[in-house]
């Protein structure tokens, strides 16, 4: 089946499908999710180049964030005022993100990316570990 014009062929559908529920269930439940997940699904399995990944990412994380926030808008509030100043620095920093996605190759792009999770999941292992423990012993 050939591509659509300009957009590389992915995956069947039922990946992407299966893909997306997988990552909505790691979303809902443990409250991860966003480029941490999709993006890395979209590359591995669904078989989308990396800035392609990463802009394809965007929109469902915003569907994702919108459709999150209708549900925990029904359960508790939010801090309104961090919210505002973090989404203010955040479109400064993707800003900056843009302007260096310009400098960075996609194989450069994905090793960052890597390095990242490692990072992110080494700091959560640390900060688990020691409340686990005492639950282990006991």
């Amino acid at each position: 089946r050939p591509a659509l014009e300009g957009i590389p062929h992915v995956t069947h559908w039922l990946v992407v499908a299966l893909a997306g529920l997988g990552v909505g269930i790691l979303t809902g439940f443990l409250g991860v999710g966003g480029g941490f997940l999709i993006v890395p699904a979209l590359v591995i399995l669904v078989g989308l180049e990396m800035p392609i990944a990463v802009g394809t990412s965007l929109p469902i994380i915003a569907m994702n964030s919108a459709s999150g926030l209708l549900g925990h808008l029904a359960q508790s509030p939010l801090n309104w005022l961090v919210t505002v100043q973090f989404v203010a620095f955040g479109a400064l920093g993707l800003a900056l993100g843009v302007v260096l996605i310009k400098r960075v190759s996609a194989t450069q792009l994905r090793v960052y990316f890597a390095w990242l999770v490692i990072a992110l999941a080494v700091y959560m292992l640390a900060r688990s570990v020691p409340q686990v423990i005492p639950l282990i012993t006991a």
